[in-house]
């Protein structure tokens, strides 16, 4: 769960509630804190408050409880044009009447700056985003990713310390997404952006941020780095929300220092690391990411647990094998292999036996 906040944070969410209808809260007493320069992505399903924490610190929507900062001071009644933060949205939300450069002096016009300075911004910030030669042109004339590319570089032009992007690349095709991740991560880090990234886009978040915070029910769940997130989840919904992931159901039956037992449904029983789990007899699922589950016996390392496992499909994926198999009476439990001279492909109906260590086995909140 979130810690209290401390105040050192650039941007800080101290105690924030949000309600629409003055009874159900969307956002739940959310506290936050993001360092200067830090690329932090707010993850979760829809509803759950994560774009909602994003319109408030943008000034869309008011915090009805608890106060936001900016730079060490309560941003809550400060309007949004006043707050000097840029915004991409997934629309784009491009005049379409004006031209691109036009496009880009609007945000500077309002800040009352001269024309030479201007246009030296405007063309600073298209060829940030490699649109130096598109000024001309009117944002229909553009691609779908040619007109991202302008949004971004209007958020950026009169030079923020903040910048917000709520689902920015939602609209775009797999290949120009992904292009585009790398893009604006390499921009916002190299320029010292602070940058809050709202996405329900698990792969988005965990490539592109610094930290995620991972939201469900108004709360965030967990707030990490990618890799501790995906290889150290503190709870079911996060095991299962990041990645893909295996579940085993049952009961803890003995719990000693960084190990406990857990006996399945099933009667089979096997070690793990207690997660959030603190009493015999407690239910719990066991997590196991399907790449830290092995059935080549060479490759099994001292210490590593094993259950007997039926294959039900193979899938062959390209740079990856996916199989799926029964296991402890769980018939979704998959297994990743890398795409090697080596690896043995499996067939449906095939019997054999997987493993993986104990620390790799999570046992979380039931």
């Amino acid at each position: 769960m979130a810690e209290a906040v401390t105040d050192d944070g650039f941007v800080v969410f101290d105690r924030v509630q949000k309600s629409y209808d003055g009874e159900t809260l969307v956002v739940k007493d959310l506290n936050l804190s993001i360092a200067k320069g830090e690329f932090l992505t707010m993850l979760g399903p829809s509803g759950s408050g994560k774009t909602t924490c994003l319109m408030m610190l943008a000034g869309f929507e008011t915090a009805t409880h608890g106060d936001i900062r900016l730079g060490g001071q309560p941003i809550n009644n400060i309007p949004p044009h006043k707050r000097g933060i840029g915004m991409v949205f997934q629309n784009y939300a491009l005049f379409p009447h004006m031209t691109i450069a036009e496009n880009l002096a609007f945000p500077l016009e309002v800040r009352k700056m001269g024309k030479s300075e201007r246009e030296a911004k405007i063309k600073r910030a298209l060829d940030m985003v490699e649109m130096g030669s598109f000024g001309g042109r009117r944002p229909s004339q553009l691609s779908g990713g040619q007109q991202q590319r302008v949004a971004l570089a209007r958020a950026l032009v009169f030079e923020p310390e903040l910048v917000l992007m709520d689902e920015p690349l939602g609209a775009l095709d797999k290949q120009l997404r992904e292009k585009m991740q790398f893009e604006i991560t390499d921009l916002a880090h190299n320029l010292g952006i602070t940058t809050v990234y709202v996405t329900h886009d698990q792969t988005e978040a965990l490539t592109m941020s610094d930290n995620v915070a991972v939201f469900d029910d108004g709360r965030i769940q967990q707030l990490a780095p990618p890799d501790l997130l995906y290889e150290k989840p503190e709870n079911s919904f996060v095991a299962q929300f990041i990645g893909e992931n295996n579940t085993l159901e049952g009961v803890v039956t003995e719990i000693s220092g960084d190990t406990c037992l857990v006996r399945l449904d099933d009667g089979e029983e096997l070690d793990a690391t207690p997660i959030n789990v603190s009493k015999v007899g407690e239910r719990t699922k066991v997590s196991i990411r399907p790449e830290r589950v092995e059935y080549n016996k060479e490759r099994l390392q001292e210490g590593a647990h094993t259950l007997k496992a039926e294959v039900l499909e193979f899938i062959y994926m390209g740079d990856i094998f996916r199989t799926r198999l029964r296991v402890a009476g769980n018939d979704e439990f998959i297994i990743k292999t890398r795409n090697a001279p080596d690896v043995e492909r499996l067939k449906p109906g095939q019997q054999i036996e997987i493993g993986w260590l104990p620390q790799d086995c999570r046992a979380l909140d039931a």
